[in-house]
């Protein structure tokens, strides 16, 4: 009887929160483990097919660099990477636009209906959804790698009005109509300020900021968006965790009332997040 309880329990303490959130828009970037590992990857899905059933909106901008190389790596082409980018040239972007808006994308559409919930896959392509412009770096060619100048909310708003999870690959174009590889961390926080949501979460293979990078119970639960440069000074935030931190900020700058960075590792995080008290991850917030 007692392990019943416990469940009724969890069920009362996300009462409050299924209460606030329902109607709000929630981006999901889900990249990492979490697209590779089966049992990560069930439940991810899972938790966003129960966010979409108690009255949430989730929009997922999702990666696939790890596909990408694999891809590339079939075909004799070396993966390049400055700055944590890859290096896109003409065959690249091809490749990357076939595995993000081809296979990728449809098999995440693919999980979401095998629970009966309805999901469209399309990338920044369609619809003109993301307008990038070449990015520049002092120093640097990056090829065929995209910075978000627009976006175009119509078809992804049109998808949530008519009770579709918009599934989106971080693949634009610019003024000329070339073809432009994004990075999703960028597309997510781009489209999710466009979108006004009410969150952002960033699923990653790390538990959040760490005070200490070697200890997990160092981990930050909340940071302030204007203490980020501090952070970084100060090399609690360093590395790769740099530009997410920045994506975070800017996603808050960008008008989303709370951004997060969740293990995506630990089944159910995205639940545990944002239907408990205590939550999993780091809360980046004004």
């Amino acid at each position: 009887m007692e392990k019943y309880i416990e469940k009724a329990k969890v069920l009362v303490e996300a009462l409050p929160y299924i209460k606030k959130f329902n109607g709000n828009i929630v981006v999901v970037k889900y990249g990492g483990s979490a697209m590779i590992d089966e049992t990560i990857k069930t439940s991810v899905i899972q938790d966003i097919v129960l966010m979409k059933l108690v009255g949430l909106k989730p929009v997922i901008v999702h990666g696939g660099g790890k596909e990408i190389s694999h891809m590339l790596g079939k075909i004799g082409k070396e993966s390049k990477f400055i700055n944590g980018l890859r290096v896109t040239d003409n065959e690249t972007v091809e490749i990357a636009e076939m595995v993000l808006s081809g296979k990728v994308n449809k098999d995440i559409v693919q999980l979401i209906q095998n629970h009966d919930i309805n999901a469209v896959g399309i990338s920044g392509k369609d619809a003109k959804t993301l307008k990038v412009s070449k990015k520049e770096d002092e120093g640097y060619d990056y090829g065929f790698v995209g910075e978000i100048k627009r976006v175009n909310t119509d078809l992804i708003n049109t998808l949530i009005e008519n009770d579709f999870i918009p599934v989106i690959a971080p693949i634009g174009t610019d003024d000329k109509g070339d073809t432009y590889n994004i990075n999703a961390d960028y597309a997510a926080s781009s489209i999710a300020g466009a979108l006004e949501a009410e969150k952002l979460i960033f699923l990653t293979d790390v538990e959040g900021i760490l005070k200490d990078v070697n200890d997990s119970s160092s981990l930050i639960s909340n940071i302030n968006v204007k203490d980020v440069p501090k952070l970084i000074n100060e090399e609690i935030i360093s590395g790769g965790m740099i530009p997410k931190a920045e994506c975070c900020a800017s996603g808050i700058q960008k008008g989303v009332k709370s951004v997060h960075i969740l293990d995506g590792r630990v089944e159910h995080s995205l639940l545990l997040e944002i239907f408990t008290k205590s939550g999993v991850g780091t809360m980046f917030s004004n």
